[in-house]
Order: structure tokens, then C-alpha cells, then sequence
């Protein structure tokens, strides 16, 4: 009896043992519903694959409850303007779109995941954003121009003939002091004679006793003389006529300044009056150069400015100079402003009518700025790709400022350090772009489309 009892145990411990090995190796498979984004849950996919906005693998969500396990939610962003952050969930009040969390691990909001073998391919290259000096050169064309404070007008001021002419041609120069013509002119000859009456009164009555006669006297020959020297005769002359007592029939006048004649109207024999102009006469010593400034660069130039002159046919050939005035109104035909600049020509070297090439140096005070070829200008917006690291480039919009060279002024938007994508960037955006697209489409459309497909394979370095 026991032997049958121990037996009927050992029978059934056996099946037992059989029945919960079968039931531990056929264990219940698990339904996937869908496939979701971990960086934003709101994209579903019915079939695995790769995120069309991050390039993250999608997770599977499953039909007992089980998901991917919850990350800690950093912070809340704007996904059409990441820069806007926010602790709570809510909406952006500038734009009004529903904020997206940002969990722990995730790469920046709006990141663009490329691989490097990719980036290698589409040549993508880097810069640094720094402060530096803001120091450009405006380039400009100029012409030489005469000094019109140079410009010397040569007239008689009195009615006469012309005896002799010195000066005989247009171009001839001339030094200060030199004799032009002697003019025949009856009034400066009656003019000399009142000269000598008065002098000759004054010596007689110099001993007279009345001293009211003696002041008299020489009140006489003090009016004479200031009359000849408003005719522009000369001290030395009025000292010779003193000397001699003996007046001239023609008068000698001379050049009031050097330089060379530009014009002439005295031929001997030929009758001048006061408003006649006899000789001009410019000193090409010192000349201007008007130079034509465009509409954009007039408010970085202004008076005192340093500039280099350049003679375009001298190589080597250039003068310093400064901007010695702007003119106020601007060319309305061309878009430009007429500046001046001064400068010393002892040589004669800058001729009238010349075209000369002007650079003016701008300076200011360091300044943020970018690599030019950095920022992708879309007309209202800029935008810059900052490299993030492991293969993730963050497009972030900037206000720029004015251009310095190859480089341009980042207002906001930036912080001195950060790397940039400098080539390649075209191609960083359009991708970008079609991924936003991707991501704004509904999961069954995205199903329809392809973006919730498995993309081409790429092997990372």
C-alpha cells in the first residue's frame, strides 16, 4: 500500500513540474499601438522607424500601458522659436503656440541631427564668433578739384589802358610779387600829382605856428596816400614816389599770390576798366578731392575721418588726408554724397580733373561679430547653424548689424565663443526645413508620405 501511495506522489509531482515549465515558456507577446517620438511625443507612427524632426529612432507604445520610460522635463520651448523657454507648460504669448518639453538628454530644441560622414560630403565647415575690433575701409571714387580758397581774381580798380604786358599766356606761372602789365590810367596820374601837392604843403607849413595848420597839412598827405594805396599801388611804390617827387605815367602791378594763370583778358593797347577781370591765377599747391560717397555707408562717414588717396595708373602713388567736410544734401540722380578732402601737392603731381580712388578708414569700438558667410539671409530674418556637438547643429535666428569686412556685426542672438557652420549651411537649412515639414504633419500623413518610413542607413564614424 505504501509503495502505491509513493508512487501516485511521484506522478504527480512530475506533471506539476511539467505544467508550470510549459506555462513559464509561453509567455504572453506584447501588442505595439504605435510608434512615437521620445523628443516629441505628439508624433505617432504606425510602423518603426526614424523621427522626420530629430533624426531619433522612433519607441514602440504598447497595448498593456507599457511606454518608453519618462525622462525629467528640463524646461518648455517654443518649437517655432526655440529661443523662448518657459518652466511651465503653456503657450508662447508672442506667437501663441503651444510649448514642447525639453526632457534630460535631449539635444537643444530645433537641433538637426548629421552625421559626420554627411557633413564631410556636403563639405561643412566652421567659424568662431568673437569680439573684434569693427574696422572696415569705405572705397570711393574721387576727383581733383581746385582749392577755391586758392582761386585768385586780378582787377584794376581804376579805368585805364594797357602799356605792357608781362604776363602774356594761359598756363604761364607766376610767383608772388611778379609784374603782370603796366596800365596808363590819367586818374592815378592825377592821383600821384595830389600826392606830391600835399606833400610839398605839408613841408612848407611845417613851420608854421598855428599847430592846427601843421595837423592840417599832414592830415592832407595822409588822405593822398591811403587814396593810392586802395588803387592797390604798392608801399614800395608809394615810397618811391615820395622819394623821387616825381609821378609816374604808368603804374607797375603785380601778382597778389603764386600759382598759374587759368585766365587772361589783358593785350596791350586794350582799355580795362574796374569790373574788368584781368588775370585769374590758382595756387595748385594745395588741392581738394570731391569724392562720391553711397547712400548706405554716409552715416559712418563724417568730418575729420582719416582717408588715403590713390592714384589708380601710379602704383605706390597715394597721400594722406581727412575728410574736411561733407556736403548736406544728397545727389538725387546718382544716390550719393559729395565729401572733401585737402591735401598738400608741392609737386604738382594731383592735376585739376583727375579721377583718383579714395579710401576712408572706419573705425569703432570691438564689437560681436560672425564669419559673413555664416548667416543665411532670408530678407526678414537671419539665421545661423551653431554647432552643438555630436553631430547636432542648432539653427538659431540673430539680428546682425552692418558688415566689417568678412565679418558681420551680431546684435542678438549669439555668444562670443560659439562655433558656426560657415559652408555647407544652404544645405543644413533646406534640410531643416523639409524636417519642420515632416514633423508638422499629421502621423497619417506622415504614414502616407514616408516620414514615418525607416530612412536610408548611415554609417557613423
Amino acid at each position: 500500500m505504501k509503495g502505491v501511495l509513493a508512487l501516485l506522489l511521484l506522478a504527480g509531482a512530475f506533471t506539476a513540474g511539467y505544467f508550470f515549465r510549459g506555462a513559464g515558456a509561453a509567455k504572453p507577446e506584447r501588442k505595439v499601438l504605435y510608434w512615437v517620438d521620445p523628443m516629441h511625443p505628439s508624433y505617432r507612427s504606425d510602423r518603426p522607424g526614424m523621427a522626420p524632426d530629430c533624426g531619433m529612432p522612433l519607441e514602440p507604445v504598447y497595448a498593456n500601458g507599457a511606454a518608453p520610460a519618462e525622462r525629467r522635463v528640463l524646461y518648455y520651448y517654443d518649437p517655432e522659436q526655440p529661443g523662448y523657454r518657459s518652466e511651465n507648460p503653456g503657450f508662447n504669448p508672442e506667437t501663441g503656440n503651444e510649448l514642447a518639453a525639453h526632457h534630460e538628454g535631449d539635444p537643444p530644441p530645433g537641433a538637426l541631427s548629421v552625421p559626420r560622414r554627411k557633413q564631410q560630403l556636403i563639405g561643412v565647415t566652421y567659424g568662431t564668433v568673437e569680439i573684434t575690433p569693427v574696422a572696415r575701409t569705405i572705397r570711393a571714387v574721387g576727383r581733383v578739384a581746385a582749392d577755391e580758397t586758392r582761386i585768385h581774381h586780378v582787377h584794376a580798380k581804376i579805368e585805364g589802358w594797357i602799356e605792357d604786358v608781362a604776363v602774356g599766356f594761359v598756363g604761364q606761372q607766376v610767383r608772388k610779387g611778379e609784374l603782370l602789365f603796366r596800365l596808363y590810367s590819367p586818374d592815378l596820374l592825377a592821383a600821384q600829382q595830389e600826392y606830391l601837392l600835399a606833400l610839398r604843403a605839408r613841408d612848407e607849413l611845417a613851420r608854421a605856428r598855428r599847430e592846427d595848420t601843421r595837423r592840417h597839412a599832414a592830415a592832407l598827405v595822409e588822405a593822398a596816400r591811403r587814396k593810392l594805396a586802395l588803387w592797390d599801388l604798392t608801399p614800395e611804390q608809394i615810397a618811391e614816389l615820395e622819394r623821387t617827387r616825381q609821378a609816374r605815367r604808368t603804374l607797375d602791378f603785380y601778382s597778389p599770390a603764386q600759382g598759374h594763370v587759368t585766365q587772361r583778358n589783358v593785350f596791350p593797347h586794350h582799355q580795362v576798366k574796374p569790373e574788368t577781370e584781368l588775370y585769374t591765377i590758382v595756387d595748385y599747391s594745395r588741392v581738394w578731392v570731391l569724392a562720391d560717397v553711397y547712400e548706405a555707408d554716409i552715416p559712418a562717414v563724417g568730418v575729420g575721418m582719416a582717408a588715403t588717396v590713390h592714384l589708380p595708373y601710379a602704383p605706390g602713388g597715394s597721400f594722406p588726408s581727412r575728410v574736411s567736410y561733407v556736403q548736406p544734401e544728397l545727389d538725387g540722380a546718382t544716390r550719393t554724397l559729395k565729401i572733401r578732402l585737402e591735401l598738400a601737392n608741392p609737386r604738382l603731381t594731383l592735376k585739376p580733373e583727375m579721377y583718383v580712388e579714395v579710401d576712408l578708414r572706419v573705425t569703432g569700438a570691438p564689437r560681436l561679430t560672425a564669419p559673413a558667410e555664416a548667416v543665411l539671409d532670408a530678407g526678414h530674418t537671419h539665421t545661423v547653424f551653431v554647432d552643438r556637438g555630436e553631430g547636432y547643429f542648432e539653427p538659431r535666428t540673430v539680428e546682425v548689424g552692418e558688415r566689417v569686412g568678412g565679418r558681420i556685426v551680431i546684435l542678438h542672438g549669439l555668444r562670443p565663443g560659439e562655433r558656426v557652420v560657415t559652408s555647407g549651411n544652404f544645405l543644413l537649412d533646406a534640410e531643416s526645413k523639409l524636417k519642420s515639414a515632416a514633423g508638422a504633419m499629421s502621423p497619417a500623413e506622415a504614414s502616407a508620405s514616408g516620414a514615418g518610413s525607416p530612412p536610408h542607413r548611415h554609417d557613423h564614424d
